[in-house]
């Protein structure tokens, strides 16, 4: 072979190697911006759902142990791409003969065994602690009841004598409220399929798994509205199945329960509200319970979820404007001027502000009047309604009531003055 053509061999295979180089690099610096966009969004100061930033003696459990590993596991990455993009550099294709190989270097391999599994056990100690102590549930002093189902959250506080003392049941939905620096205990289940309880700026995931009670430990040090999400796919709308916990001193906290025990008050007799009751227990009452609400004949209406949709339970009702958000927590029911008096709240303010409830002039009308024209169009809830009529099963969530405008006029008069 002449010099020429062992240049021109040498020169044919230069570009694909250079071009190798040139596509890993661009791969490189890609990697790197993306780890670098997902760390800055990730550092972001006003996420509602941040893990980096605790607000509960839960949190901040899982705070300190996850700084530790994160830290580890980039120590450890750096290392292994760094090793790794030398190996890919140092020994690139450039034409040489395949080197001789070799049964490896016992000492290196075994020190390579040893070193990942001693790492693994400094973080497995810390970790296993950090579990049993999320998992103990001794100092809780406040029980509540969680029950997912497709696709929002029912909050029920039974009778007892922790969380300041219940004499009767509350029952609510989507957002649940504390006391500031009461440690509660959150009974979880699911009454169709597993759903995924969390606070991240309270305490981490808990499943909530049908036929099974799982418990969780929360507890806020300040007063705030602290964002949640179900974390376990469950059907159409997992992404709209969200909650809230609002965590409010002692005084508001009393109010609050005060406020959830008081007895139904009527509409004035001939008033808008009063057709929106009437309308309420013509549509609504049947899946919808508003305690104390009564029947022309005198008698209390009871809802019956269990005859009328999938999951066998719709949202309670009766307080429905001390919330601020409905569907699942997926929409507000204050507008958006009022919105931010309350979620921006200074803490010494949050508790007195969410208890004002929601009034007209700060009622979301625009998104509660399509919730009530057609549900299912702003929450998907089921594939093909029309199948519904022909296998005669129940709809899963809120079906489609084909109300008026007048109709809408009415319960939503009605529904104001539940607060």
């Amino acid at each position: 072979m002449t010099a020429n053509e062992r240049t021109s061999m040498h020169g044919a295979s230069t570009p694909g190697t250079f071009g190798a180089v040139t596509h890993h690099g661009r791969l490189a610096r890609i990697g790197a911006i993306a780890t670098l966009g997902a760390l800055a969004a990730g550092c972001a100061n006003d996420a509602p759902q941040d893990t980096w930033q605790p607000a509960g003696d839960n949190a901040q459990k899982i705070h300190d142990l996850q700084w530790p590993v994160f830290l580890i596991a980039g120590v450890v990455g750096v290392a292994v791409f760094s090793v790794l993009f030398y190996a890919l550099w140092r020994y690139r294709d450039t034409g040489q003969p395949i080197p001789k190989q070799t049964h490896g270097k016992p000492a290196l391999e075994i020190g390579l065994t040893i070193l990942p599994a001693l790492i693994l056990i400094g973080v497995a100690i810390p970790t296993v602690g950090t579990l049993m102590a999320l998992a103990d549930t001794d100092d809780t002093d406040c029980v509540i009841n969680v029950t997912g189902q497709q696709w929002w959250w029912e909050i029920d506080y039974p009778v007892q004598d922790g969380c300041g003392g219940i004499s009767q049941p509350i029952v609510t939905s989507g957002q649940m409220v504390i006391e500031v620096g009461t440690n509660v205990i959150v009974r979880g289940t699911s009454r169709d399929v597993i759903h995924s309880w969390w606070i991240p700026k309270l305490n981490g995931k808990r499943d909530m798994v049908p036929g099974r009670v799982h418990t969780n430990r929360l507890q806020a040090d300040e007063p705030g509205i602290y964002a949640g999400q179900c974390t376990e796919f469950c059907g159409l709308s997992h992404a709209n199945m969200r909650m809230e916990v609002i965590a409010m001193e002692h005084d508001d906290f009393e109010a609050w329960k005060a406020n959830q025990i008081e007895a139904y008050a009527a509409p004035e007799p001939e008033s808008l509200a009063a057709e929106g009751e009437a309308t309420f227990i013509s549509q609504c009452a049947r899946c919808h319970q508003v305690d104390g609400l009564e029947t022309a004949d005198g008698e209390l209406q009871i809802a019956r979820p269990d005859l009328n949709v999938y999951s066998g339970a719709a949202p309670n009702l009766t307080n429905l404007m001390t919330r601020n958000t409905f569907a699942g927590a997926s929409y507000d029911l204050l507008n958006e001027t009022c919105r931010p008096l309350v979620w921006e709240a200074p803490s010494d303010r949050v508790g007195e502000r969410y208890n004002e409830g929601v009034t007209a002039d700060c009622l979301n009308e625009v998104e509660l009047r399509e919730w009530l024209r057609n549900a299912p169009a702003k929450k998907p809830m089921y594939t093909d309604p029309t199948k519904l009529e022909e296998t005669n099963s129940l709809p899963r969530g809120m079906p489609y009531l084909a109300l008026s405008e007048d109709q809408i006029d009415q319960l939503i008069a009605y529904l104001l003055e539940r607060k």
